[in-house]
C-alpha cells in the first residue's frame, strides 16, 4: 500500500489540465488526506437533503462555488472547506491538483486540490453538509465495491459506477466525485480497470 510520502511525490511534479471555462460555472473542492493505522484515508461529505441543490444527500468532497472575489480556485475551495465543515486548510499541507473535470448534467467544471492533514478532532458542520467521514485507501481500491448502480438526478434515473463507501442501504459514491477518486488512483499508479467506467459520461 502506498504511504502519504508516496502520494506526495507522485503530485509533487505534477501539471494538471486546466479547463477553460467558457460560460459554465467553475466550482472547486478539496481532496484531503491523513495518515492512519490502516494507512492513508480521505475525507468525504454527505450533503445535508436540500430541494435546491442538485447534489442533495450525495456524497463528495468539501467545496463549492467560485465567487468572484476569490483570487484563484485553490482559495475558494479552502474558503468553502471552512465554512462547510469548520476545517482551515491554510493549517493542512498543500500536495498538489487533479485534472479539472466537467459535469455532465451541469454546466460546471470541477477544480480539486489535495491536501495532507493531521486532523483527528470533530468538525464543525454547516447546514450543507449532514455528515463527514474518512475512507482508507483500500476501501477504494477493493474492486467488490465497485459497481454500476440506479442514481436519480433531477427526477431522471441512470445507470452509473459507484463505489460502495459505507456498507447496504448507504448512499454509493458516484458522479463527478467517483471520477476524481478514480483519476486520483490511476495518479497512484493503480489500475484503471477498477475504475473502467468512468469516463467523461459521468458527473
Amino acid at each position: 500500500m502506498l504511504s502519504l510520502t508516496d502520494i506526495r511525490r507522485l503530485l509533487a511534479d505534477r501539471q494538471p489540465c486546466q479547463m477553460t471555462i467558457g460560460a459554465r460555472r467553475h466550482a472547486a473542492v478539496a481532496m484531503v488526506l491523513r495518515d492512519a493505522t490502516r494507512g492513508p484515508e480521505i475525507l468525504f461529505i454527505e450533503r445535508a437533503r436540500h430541494a435546491s441543490d442538485p447534489w442533495s444527500g450525495d456524497l463528495g468532497f468539501p467545496g463549492g462555488k467560485i465567487e468572484a472575489g476569490d483570487e484563484e480556485p485553490r482559495r475558494a475551495a479552502e474558503r468553502e472547506t471552512l465554512e462547510e465543515i469548520g476545517f482551515d486548510l491554510q493549517q493542512a499541507n498543500y500536495l498538489g491538483r487533479l485534472d479539472d473535470l466537467a459535469g455532465a448534467h451541469l454546466p460546471v467544471v470541477i477544480s480539486c486540490f489535495v491536501y495532507e492533514t493531521g486532523q483527528t478532532g470533530a468538525f464543525t458542520l454547516s447546514e450543507e453538509v449532514a455528515e463527514v467521514f474518512w475512507v482508507p485507501l483500500h476501501t477504494l481500491l477493493d474492486p467488490g465495491r465497485h459497481r454500476l448502480t440506479t442514481v436519480f438526478f433531477k427526477g431522471e434515473q441512470f445507470q452509473r459506477p459507484a463505489i460502495d463507501l459505507r456498507g447496504p442501504d448507504r448512499t454509493v459514491l458516484w458522479g463527478i466525485t467517483y471520477r476524481l477518486v478514480c483519476q486520483f488512483l490511476q495518479i497512484l499508479g493503480f489500475e484503471a480497470s477498477r475504475c473502467a467506467a468512468a469516463d467523461n459520461r459521468q458527473g
